[in-house]
């Protein structure tokens, strides 16, 4: 089927003087159907009338849904063994001997537009994180521990060899394999700063040479490649973000100059949306606008982004301080920039080597430093704060609805992963508040559920089974806040062993969720509180235990966190992070218990100097059947017994009679 603007559609905008050229119109909705459908209705009919009624609305959405049915090829797992082919073609066409093939777009987000999904296209792998190196004769493919088991069931091994990070890195790979003399290609968009550095030298220890290209071989050969994303841009309210864009905009442009620069050029979506007052919706899960931006030390900032997804209403709500420009032409201010001799703000560690590359012929002079907006974004203000807590009080009424329901359902023994997961999604939009997930839910039923980044389809979906255990990880999107929640709930009756390494991880959880610390202490200070319990019976897991969450924004968000891996950044009052410490067993079950916690100061009479500690936020049962209550303190059974009850009160008055029966024992006293 043609993929031209339908005449009805040309017709109707024609009727309401809006601009009905063909070609122009095409584009745009191609740019739409390459957007995520969020739960949040079709706000994208926007982009075409921002006054639509019902019969342009029906027409839009069956043009959309036609142009969705073209395949662009990103299902197949694994991938089609003549992509390998063919890119491996195009490389000899242009003398590289092999080329980096990074799990990234330009902003080095979790998630990314279908059209920068080249990894996926090209190998299969569907995670959130991972590397391929190609070259002519072998080829191999980087994943974490999260994927360990996901790279091997959706990649052809045979082609790509799996390997996992940190134990074996692609550094070392690439000195130990380029060959003498090779040419090594990367996308310059896609290679960090940072990372750039590294690579170069691994392939200079094998005698070869790290090397840009003007165009990404992949998108040669992908033919079918999606177009741009193209979601509305649309204002978040002060209501909701607690400061207006002009305060945020001059308290970061404070910060700038005081890091001695002139203009920071932000490439992260999130802080762009921060800081602007505006959300999005070009990636999956995350509210906010692919773009770039230069913040100017008075305020100023220049937002380079598709204007076609900026609405009226949005351009009028930035105001005459911020001056919208097509992204092609970064490049060219950047020039102008070394012409007036100005000092550029980067951050090397997510900025792409094309802005400094660009930043040094420019003649620019560039400060590396963080990114100005991620530690202010990060500690959320009063009004942030208590829209998150409303957040996760509705959040947590949906959830223990479908704990209940749960409950009711899994006897049966034909209850399956997928049916589980749907329900809990449908109780979510019932609020009528949901705009969308936060992540795509894992839901693991007995081995599924020591997959820790487990995305179940109907090939590998299993059923709940008696005497297994039930994983299901998932978050909201709320326009006043993010939620993140992990359950792991006994089917039936569960093994003594599951109840004892359940019982783990929740001593875990609450030594961390209890924990009191000096104002200046990290994330990475804290990790092995959550990890002692398990460490005592030679167990460990593989994952950090607590990621920063945004204020309806990103799911993950630095720059602080809890894990192993060393961290600089102090944890801050107003500060959101998960507290969630695991333990999987592989081919048996996965436990994990997942609260969201807020950072604030600490009241402790006769204290030597300020002190900070955790406020739950999430609010759910944790499942008392999976306890063996002779491993809790009497001190871990009074904070127990607290947070249930705190959650009965919260909850109990939203949720229906059988909910509420279901609720009252599920929290009972132990």
């Amino acid at each position: 089927m043609s993929s031209a603007a339908p005449d009805d559609v040309l017709h109707l905008l024609r009727q309401r003087g809006r601009s009905a050229d063909p070609t122009a119109l095409e584009g745009l909705m191609r740019g739409v159907v390459a957007a995520p459908e969020g739960l949040a209705g079709p706000e994208w009919i926007e982009l075409f009338d921002p006054q639509p009624d019902a019969e342009l609305t029906r027409a839009l959405t069956a043009w959309r849904h036609e142009m969705a049915k073209v395949d662009d090829g990103l299902h197949a797992s694994p991938a089609p063994a003549e992509r390998l082919a063919n890119l491996r073609a195009e490389l000899t066409r242009r003398g590289l001997d092999g080329f980096v093939v990074p799990r990234a777009d330009e902003h080095q987000g979790e998630y990314v537009p279908r059209r920068s999904q080249r990894l996926a296209w090209l190998t299969g792998f569907s995670g959130s994180a991972g590397l391929a190196i190609v070259l002519a004769d072998k080829a191999a493919i980087f994943v974490d521990g999260r994927y360990t088991l996901a790279v091997r069931a959706q990649v052809d091994t045979d082609a790509f060899v799996p390997h996992q990070i940190p134990e074996e890195s692609p550094e070392a790979w690439i000195a130990e394999n380029l060959p003498k003399g090779g040419k090594l290609g990367f996308d310059p968009w896609l290679q960090t700063i940072d990372g750039h550095d590294r690579f170069a030298r691994a392939a200079q220890r094998a005698g070869g040479s790290f090397v840009p290209v003007e165009q990404n071989p992949i998108d040669t050969v992908w033919t079918d490649r999606p177009a741009p994303p193209l979601a509305p841009v649309l204002p978040q309210p002060v209501e909701f973000a607690g400061e207006t864009s002009e305060q945020r905009r001059r308290r970061i442009a404070d910060i700038v100059a005081a890091k001695g620069a002139d203009v920071a050029l932000l490439t992260a979506p999130d802080s762009i949306a921060w800081l602007l007052n505006v959300r999005g919706g070009d990636v999956p899960r995350t509210p906010f606008a692919l773009g770039f931006a230069l913040l100017h030390t008075d305020g100023h900032v220049d937002l380079y982004m598709d204007r076609r997804k900026v609405p009226a209403r949005t351009v009028a709500w930035l105001g005459n301080a911020v001056t919208l420009a097509p992204p092609d032409e970064l490049g060219a201010a950047i020039d102008t920039l070394g012409t007036l001799d100005k000092k550029v703000l980067i951050e090397t560690s997510t900025a792409p080597v094309w802005a400094a590359t660009r930043l040094q012929a420019a003649g620019v002079t560039v400060v590396r430093d963080a990114d100005p907006v991620a530690l202010p974004k990060a500690c959320k203000n009063a009004v942030e704060l208590e829209g998150i807590r409303a957040a996760h009080r509705r959040d947590g009424a949906a959830v223990t609805r479908f704990l209940a329901w749960l409950a009711r359902e899994s006897g049966s023994g034909k209850l399956r992963e997928i049916e589980a997961s749907d329900r809990l999604q449908a109780i979510r939009q019932e609020t009528g508040q949901l705009r969308d997930l936060s992540f795509d839910t894992i839901s693991g039923a007995g081995p599924n559920g020591a997959i820790v980044h487990y995305h179940a389809t109907p090939a590998t979906e299993r059923i709940l089974e008696p005497g297994s255990l039930y994983l299901v990880d998932s978050g909201g999107q709320y326009r006043d806040g993010t939620t993140d929640i992990t359950r792991t709930v006994a089917i039936g009756t569960p093994m003594p062993e599951m109840k004892d390494r359940f019982t783990r991880v929740l001593k875990g959880h609450i030594a961390l969720g209890t924990a009191r610390f000096p104002a200046g202490t990290t994330g990475s200070q804290l990790d092995a509180l959550a990890r002692l319990a398990l460490w005592q019976v030679g167990l460990d897991y593989d994952h950090g235990t607590g990621h920063g969450v945004g204020a309806y924004l990103s799911v993950h968000e630095g720059p602080h966190r809890i894990s192993k891996v060393a961290n600089t950044v102090a944890l801050q009052p107003g500060m959101i992070v998960s507290n969630e410490p695991g333990y999987y067993k592989t081919g048996g079950y996965g436990i994990r218990i997942e609260n969201l916690v807020a950072v604030k100061e600490a009241q402790i009479e006769g204290a030597d100097r300020r002190y900070l500690e955790f406020e739950t936020l999430t609010l759910a049962p944790i499942d008392l059947n999976a306890i063996e209550v002779g491993l809790l303190t009497e001190a871990e059974r009074t904070w127990l017994n607290a947070y249930h009850a705190r959650v009965r009160e919260v909850v109990a008055p939203q949720v229906d009679d059988a909910t509420r029966a279901w609720l009252i024992d599920a929290t009972r006293s132990i």
